[in-house]
């Protein structure tokens, strides 16, 4: 089947937009979200995809929490900053004013309407972007609002292409699960690891039991 027909399909159904933050110890980041939706009904769950290619993703691997904020007509501005940036080049969240809200997660002043997520799992089948589902923690909601579409924000470049991601030489799962030991990791260690896994198709369990502490 062409694939324009499958496009003109999605693109009718003209899906709203999010902006997704995420966050560790020493990062944030945050990019706009067209692919995201309920997933579960008992147990409540939500999932977004993110872009292989953004830093979001890349900071997301090692967070336990995302929040999505539901934006309006009146926040295109935020959506060009979060949807037409790269985080690798701006600090975004010097722009904006935000608060930390569970496990650290920057929420947007600009957007009271939002939903944050505990991760749960992660789903990647090795297309451009992946999956993260999440057990909703916290939801406010100031008043009724008319969602941003993606067709009416058109005009915004992305801060990357979906090509442009790492290919990855190897990834362990072991590594892959083991974030809460971060901290321990070199800058270069963790940099390597992200970039292995981009792009590479696994899917991860992140509800079993934790990681014993070390010993201090």
């Amino acid at each position: 089947m062409p694939s324009s027909q499958a496009d003109d399909f999605i693109a009718r159904l003209d899906t709203s937009l999010v902006v997704v933050t995420t966050a560790t110890s020493d990062e944030r980041a945050g990019c706009v979200v067209g692919f995201h939706t309920q997933c579960s009904i008992d147990p409540v769950r939500y999932a977004v995809w993110l872009s292989k290619a953004n830093l979001t993703y890349r900071v997301a691997l090692f967070a336990s929490h995302l929040a999505i904020h539901a934006v309006g007509h009146d926040d295109v501005t935020l959506v060009k900053l979060f949807g037409g940036t790269s985080g690798d080049h701006t600090e975004k969240f010097a722009l904006v004013n935000w608060s930390p809200g569970p496990g650290g997660v920057p929420l947007l002043t600009q957007c009271p309407n939002r939903l944050v997520l505990e991760q749960a799992s992660r789903v990647d089948d090795g297309s451009d972007h992946v999956c993260f589902v999440g057990t909703p923690v916290l939801a406010e909601m100031a008043s009724d609002f008319a969602p941003l579409r993606t067709s009416q924000v058109g005009d915004v470049d992305a801060g990357h292409d979906a090509e442009e991601r790492e290919t990855p030489g190897q990834l362990t799962a072991d590594a892959e699960d083991d974030r809460d030991r971060r901290a321990a990791m070199t800058d270069d260690d963790r940099r390597r690891l992200e970039n292995e896994a981009a792009g590479a198709g696994h899917a991860i369990d992140l509800s079993g039991p934790a990681l014993p502490e070390e010993a201090e």
